[in-house]
């Protein structure tokens, strides 16, 4: 992955994660693999949770202390069934059990929590919010959400079931970012091979953002440093967020006497002018390429922009002209930017963060399905108790038992 190196010399957000469904707990699993992979600890703590023994059995990373059954009672392993309103009901009678997982999350050393759920199945569209809600009741930081949207192709009750946690997530955290795999998917890709590369579109794109900040002692200083504040500024006043990226490859010192596309020449040092316009360049491409949740970048309340790479490729003048650039793009006077230089990179890249966002085709198409749904909503219930039925009839093979 290019940007594997950029998250190397330090950390600004430190995160509580927590993985709620499936989707939830194979994202978080990965955020926990790329920090291993490239030292960025971002994630202070992991906790999964689900209704379903087999996917918390299935996770890699996340502490088997840490993962939690709820719902034995109801459905005795087995899952909800995508009817994201008996995963509500469980996350509420069994909180106390989830809370035991977070007691164990040292509270003091995390900036922020974030609950991780795919907005289509029943445990994760269900429960997050729930959760979210009983988290801002008990803590003072941050608590945000990331929510996966449902391709289309999935089918009518898994739609539903975003439409519907949607609104209530977007809510009760103090912002939600979404992720539409509607806008990921590639034609023709299978389902899972799909969503192994959506996950890692996450992670890279995500933990760019909450890995800029601190550099290590002996580490290259920031021109103008983005730490978690910023990051917390920025999504300050709660909505729906979305994240662009743009990366661009150079030669490093000793590789071609510093000839890149960043590099002027050789005899003047970096070409000022050359290495702004190239910033200024990946800004728009990261701003106007495939957001997270693509939406028309106009009317965004708040935005952030962080350049990332080795300190010879970045500058102030071209980090200010991509942020002005931005607030004429966004019409926002909130607009905050700054580098994270990692010296042996050999990428530059662009990550975007726009908060606050109205204009998303997206969503407009998720509310009029739940209100649409309002209608059918006898035959949806019918679906999801059939879809229950099954899945607690068909009997899985002997698992080793882990709770």
């Amino acid at each position: 992955m290019p940007c594997d190196c950029f998250l190397a010399y330090g950390i600004a957000m430190k995160l509580a994660m927590i993985g709620f469904g499936q989707a939830g707990g194979k994202i978080v699993d990965k955020f926990l693999e790329y920090d291993e992979r490239t030292g960025s600890r971002i994630v202070r703590s992991a906790v999964a949770v689900n209704t379903a023994k087999a996917d918390l059995l299935g996770l890699e990373r996340v502490p088997e202390e840490n993962r939690v059954l709820i719902g034995q009672a109801r459905v005795k392993g087995h899952g909800v069934g995508a009817d994201n309103e008996l995963g509500a009901e469980i996350a509420e009678e069994d909180i106390d059990e989830i809370q035991g997982a977070i007691d164990n999350i040292p509270v003091h050393e995390v900036d922020a929590f974030l609950i991780i759920a795919g907005l289509g199945g029943g445990t994760g569209s269900g429960g997050s919010p729930v959760l979210a809600k009983h988290l801002k009741r008990i803590y003072t930081e941050p608590v945000y959400g990331m929510g996966i949207l449902p391709a289309g192709d999935e089918g009518g009750i898994y739609t539903l079931n975003a439409a519907r946690s949607f609104q209530t997530f977007v809510r009760e955290v103090d912002n939600l970012l979404v992720f539409d795999n509607d806008a990921w998917r590639k034609s023709g890709e299978s389902v899972e091979g799909g969503y192994a590369a959506i996950n890692d579109e996450i992670v890279k794109r995500f933990s760019i953002l909450f890995g800029a900040g601190e550099v290590e002692q002996g580490g290259a200083v920031a021109e103008s440093v983005v730490d978690s504040s910023e990051i917390i500024n920025t999504l300050a006043g709660g909505g729906v967020s979305t994240v662009g990226y743009a990366a661009e490859e150079v030669e490093q010192e000793g590789d071609g006497g510093l000839l890149s596309r960043f590099k002027g020449d050789e005899d003047d040092g970096m070409d000022t002018a050359n290495t702004t316009n190239r910033i200024t360049s990946l800004v728009r491409k990261a701003a106007l390429g495939r957001l997270t949740l693509p939406c028309e970048i106009d009317g965004a309340e708040r935005a952030l922009l962080v350049m990332s790479g080795p300190p010879q490729h970045l500058n102030r003048k071209g980090i200010e002209r991509g942020r002005k650039w931005l607030e004429e793009q966004t019409g926002s006077m909130e607009v905050r930017g700054g580098d994270y230089p990692v010296p042996d990179s050999g990428y530059v890249a662009g990550v975007i963060l726009l908060s606050g966002v109205h204009d998303v085709p997206r969503i407009k198409e998720l509310q009029q399905v739940a209100i649409e749904a309002q209608e059918n909503i006898d035959e949806i219930r019918q679906e999801s108790k059939a879809n229950l039925e099954e899945l607690v009839e068909d009997e899985d093979d002997e698992l080793d038992p882990l709770f």
